[in-house]
């Protein structure tokens, strides 16, 4: 069975969903969600699905092995950000070559790079009065959003779309789309 590890930062409904999917699937589980946040919500999304969920700091990240030992020791077949907001770390990236995987919530390489996340993307497609936007799945290599694209799907942006109106359509396409493409990414190991 492959064995996947999710990265999130805030609420969790990515990883909520993704833990659903795999629930009682006989190819793959969520065996463990690890968060930068130690109040984000997503903590007590994996408590009440019964899924491990650690917090950790930028020290044990950035600056020590003691994420990627953790990672050694869970051995994940595939590493999956699902609003996650900090950088991955190149240690990790070259221990799990082609094993980091993100959800962006534009198509890129539009709406990419550092800052560029939740809102901030959604208010720019708005203030550029953009026709459609989308989500891209992507690997993660050692800069912002400029992996190779694994998967992209658009939706239309109305001239009248407010950002949190953008935000619900990208959340649908999240909900519908990520977790068959993770687990076509697992299926193509």
């Amino acid at each position: 069975m492959k064995r996947i590890v999710i990265f999130a930062s805030g609420s969790g409904t990515n990883a909520e969903n993704l833990i659903k999917f795999f629930h009682n699937r006989e190819n793959a589980s969520v065996i463990q969600v690890l968060t930068n946040n130690p109040h984000a919500k997503v903590l007590d999304r994996c408590k009440k699905l019964n899924v491990s969920a650690l917090s950790f700091n930028k020290i044990a990240f950035t600056k020590t092995n003691d994420v990627l030992d953790l990672l050694k020791n869970s051995q994940p077949d595939l590493i999956v950000l699902a609003g996650f907001l900090w950088k991955f770390p190149e240690n990790i990236l070259a221990h799990f070559p082609n094993k980091v995987i993100n959800v962006h919530p534009a198509l890129l390489p539009k709406y990419g790079g550092k800052g560029m996340y939740g809102m901030h993307v959604h208010e720019a497609v708005v203030n550029n009065k953009e026709k459609e936007t989308g989500i891209t799945i992507h690997y993660v290599n050692e800069h912002y959003d400029e992996g190779a694209i694994i998967f992209q799907t658009k939706c239309k942006v109305n001239i009248t779309d407010s950002a949190e109106d953008v935000a619900k359509k990208i959340h649908l396409l999240e909900m519908e789309h990520f977790p068959e493409v993770v687990n076509k990414v697992l299926c193509s190991e």
